[in-house]
């Protein structure tokens, strides 16, 4: 994974899916952990009731390099709304955790926070149903489309030679939007979770190589520009994507 240029702002990355379950909370706290690890200022913001990213964040080593955490899902009764969220100076990185069940103006309002937009999706068939109303939501309530974010396809907790894994393909081939990677279903993200580290911080590195190996392609996606990205769709207009 490359040393990418900064932008003049912020990027905002958002882990969204109205499903709880999926794994929002996980690839959004291996990213801020990715970032900051890379010597990028991140920060990360928990719209999530549960709070489970700034619980991760409660117990990452002093000595991992730092992460900003904003508790956004409720007010803190002692300093206003805009000081409890504002955002440090310097910041290149902001993570956006957000809730299960955000719906109609919630949903807008959060777009509009995002530069990119990942959705995970397990395979299952609950979750299949699910997102498909979900990203249905996102075309015609929040429409997301006349907004600049950018939109992406996780397919989280995979495991090969399953069918209902091979109806995920065809389900996610049908959506016609980017599945940008598959992360495997492994034990090595409930260790990093519960450590409040990420993946790529896991040592000895040979332990989770092939976990990091599946968030190249994430990395270089969110890194991309959208003009890189365009070429690149155009180039790979007759081939397959992670899931192929």
């Amino acid at each position: 994974m490359g040393v990418f240029p900064f932008p003049a702002a912020p990027r905002r990355i958002m882990l969204l899916n109205s499903k709880g379950g999926c794994g929002k909370s996980m690839i959004a706290t291996n990213l801020a952990g990715y970032y900051a690890a890379r010597g990028r200022q991140t920060v990360l913001i928990d719209h999530d009731p549960q709070e489970a990213s700034m619980q991760w964040l409660k117990v990452r080593p002093g000595e991992r390099p730092p992460v900003h955490g904003i508790t956004a899902s409720q007010n803190q009764g002692h300093v206003t709304r805009a000081f409890q969220m504002r955002i440090p100076s310097g910041t290149q990185r902001i993570i956006i955790d957000t809730a299960a069940g955000v719906r109609g103006h919630e949903l807008t309002d959060l777009v509009r926070e995002a530069d990119i937009i990942l959705i995970p999706v397990l395979p299952s068939h609950t979750d299949i149903y699910a997102v498909s109303r979900f990203i249905a939501q996102l075309l015609l309530e929040a429409r997301v489309r006349s907004t600049r974010a950018r939109l992406g396809l996780v397919a989280n907790r995979v495991r090969h030679n399953t069918r209902i894994l091979d109806a995920l393909k065809r389900f996610l081939t049908r959506l016609q939007l980017p599945v940008v990677t598959e992360l495997r279903d492994s034990q090595n993200y409930i260790h990093a979770f519960g450590n409040g580290i990420a993946i790529h911080e896991v040592r000895p590195p040979s332990r989770v190589a092939k976990d990091v190996d599946q968030w190249t392609p994430l990395i270089e996606w969110l890194e991309a520009s959208d003009e890189e990205l365009e070429e690149a769709s155009s180039e790979a207009a007759t081939g397959g994507g992670p899931l192929s």
